[in-house]
């Protein structure tokens, strides 16, 4: 008689195969089973918060493009994980998450710890979720799973597993190899050649999907021979185009009258990998000046739809790229104008350290191939002007506004990549809402990882929208008397202060060179 695996044996094979053997999770009573007899070639990476977690995990898979492992304690901890749950969904970042769930047998009534609609709980921000009928179709779900979550436009997916599936009988499952590339439409795709032909003075707008589809050098290489400005598309979360490059014309506002106006100098405007567009401000008039035309080439087909003008190409970011430098001639025009940089900064002693000084001395002294990692919103107009990235895979923020996640997802992003220095810039705000990351940064012993607090002591930039509101100091936006230096202690990560200019180099410069995770907290006015 053959002995048939366990629901478990046969979720660890298939996870195995697909080169998932990192988990990702802050464990509770319902899915302890999963973990009988862990294997040794997996890895558990433990966040003290269920949000945490899933935010390693999310920077952990963009560096390794691969799906990661999530697993979540019921109903409970899939709440605790919303917010980043729907980050994810905005960075189209493939998440298998594993939910636990109470034994099929008291579902009937409502236990202590059950979720009572598992599948609708994460929705509609997972590409597919599903608590399987029986526990043999666990493993067969979870392959599914898979297969979803690395099918373009990538992103989570949920299974909720009762916790006595686990060692019930089941089936090995074959993997799957899920189709990466996506081909925009032939037709479509001349239609947008065509246009940058005959164009007089064409642009680009590049999203965070570019570098998601390891798209920059094909699209520098389209840029250039188009002679055509590139703008980085309103609030994008990664860098698509080297912001060195003279052809790199600036960041686009996220308001419609300003962006309009920003682009009506262009008479063809093609968004590769982006919406078209993300506004944070809402303001009157058209999306475009008149006798500006849009193009769209994105894998996501809900992007597409919801454009409000123009044309929509559903292609992956790269081949669509391939796809227009063959289909387009070298034009014959002109060199943009180069973008025009404020000139640096002269510290004084005396004086304060200023967001633009920080920003600057970051700049001069980090490793040129190292990652930033950014969840300080006040800062990041300063970081536009005078951190300028210039590599594929070396920036990553939040992608939709909601803080705590970059401060995990740098723990994540660093666990990939052992051989890149990852520098997080928090504010001190944000780092509040996953300061427990810290201590996942130090028992991970991430040596190549700096932690820089922005301590502006407030929300500044709710203080600085409330302007638009003509609120002169909106209530709850103080925050003094935070000690990030014993709080970075505490959870077992050496830490620093500085609150003089003359301090700041030597103090990150050695951040920079450490053999351990390092917070730098830096008192900014």
């Amino acid at each position: 008689m053959t002995v048939r695996p366990t629901v478990r044996e046969a979720v660890v094979e298939l996870l195995r195969a697909h080169g998932c053997t990192t988990i990702f999770g802050n464990p509770g009573s319902t899915e302890l089973p999963l973990y009988r007899d862990f294997p040794d070639d997996f890895r558990y990476v433990l966040g003290l918060q269920e949000s945490i977690a899933l935010a390693m995990a999310d920077g952990f898979a963009q560096a390794t493009h691969n799906a990661a492992v999530v697993n979540l304690h019921s109903a409970a901890g899939v709440g605790h994980a919303m917010g980043t749950i729907f980050n994810a969904h905005r960075n189209q970042t493939p998440l298998i998450v594993i939910s636990g769930q109470q034994a099929r047998s008291m579902l009937t009534g409502q236990p202590y710890l059950y979720s009572d609609e598992p599948a609708e709980l994460p929705k509609p921000y997972v590409k597919w979720s599903r608590e399987p009928a029986r526990a043999e179709d666990v493993p067969a779900a979870i392959a599914r799973a898979y297969y979803v979550a690395m099918t373009p436009p990538r992103g989570p997916v949920l299974v909720s597993v009762p916790v006595d599936d686990w060692d019930q009988p089941a089936d090995l499952v074959e993997p799957r190899v899920p189709g990466s590339v996506l081909r925009g439409d032939p037709s479509a795709l001349a239609s947008v050649a065509q246009a940058l032909g005959i164009a007089r003075n064409p642009a680009f707008v590049v999203g965070a999907g570019v570098d998601r589809d390891m798209a920059f050098g094909d699209v520098v290489a389209l840029a250039e021979s188009q002679k055509a400005a590139v703008w980085a598309a309103p609030m994008s979360y990664r860098c698509g185009f080297p912001e060195t490059h003279p052809l790199f014309a600036g960041f686009l506002p996220p308001v419609r009258d300003k962006l309009a106006e920003t682009l009506a100098e262009h008479d063809v405007v093609v968004v590769l990998g982006a919406p078209a567009f993300t506004y944070h401000v809402e303001s009157p008039g058209p999306v475009l000046a008149p006798g500006t035309r849009l193009f769209q080439l994105v894998d996501d087909p809900a992007q597409a739809s919801w454009a409000p003008t123009g044309t929509s190409v559903i292609t992956s970011v790269r081949q669509g790229a391939r796809d227009l430098l063959a289909l387009t001639p070298a034009a014959d025009r002109s060199v943009p104008a180069r973008r025009v940089l404020p000139p640096r900064i002269v510290a004084s002693p005396d004086g304060p350290i200023t967001p633009e000084l920080l920003v600057q001395t970051i700049a001069d002294l980090r490793p040129r191939d190292s990652v930033i990692v950014e969840e300080a919103p006040s800062t990041r107009p300063v970081m536009f002007e005078r951190l300028l990235m210039d590599q594929p895979e070396s920036f990553y923020t939040t992608p939709s506004g909601t803080l705590g996640y970059s401060m995990p997802a740098a723990a994540g992003i660093a666990l990939a990549r052992a051989d890149r220095q990852v520098i997080a810039v928090i504010g001190d705000g944000a780092c509040m809402y996953s300061v427990q990351s810290l201590w996942s940064m130090a028992q991970l012993g991430l040596t190549h990882l700096t932690v820089v607090i922005v301590n502006n002591s407030s929300y500044a930039t709710v203080d600085n929208f409330a302007r638009r509101f003509d609120i002169g100091k909106p209530v709850g936006t103080s925050l003094p008397a935070i000690d990030f230096v014993s709080l970075a202690r505490g959870h077992g990560v050496s830490a620093s202060r500085v609150s003089r200019p003359e301090e700041l180099a030597s103090s990150l410069r050695a951040a920079f060179a450490g053999d351990g995770p390092h917070l730098v907290e830096v008192q900014v006015y």
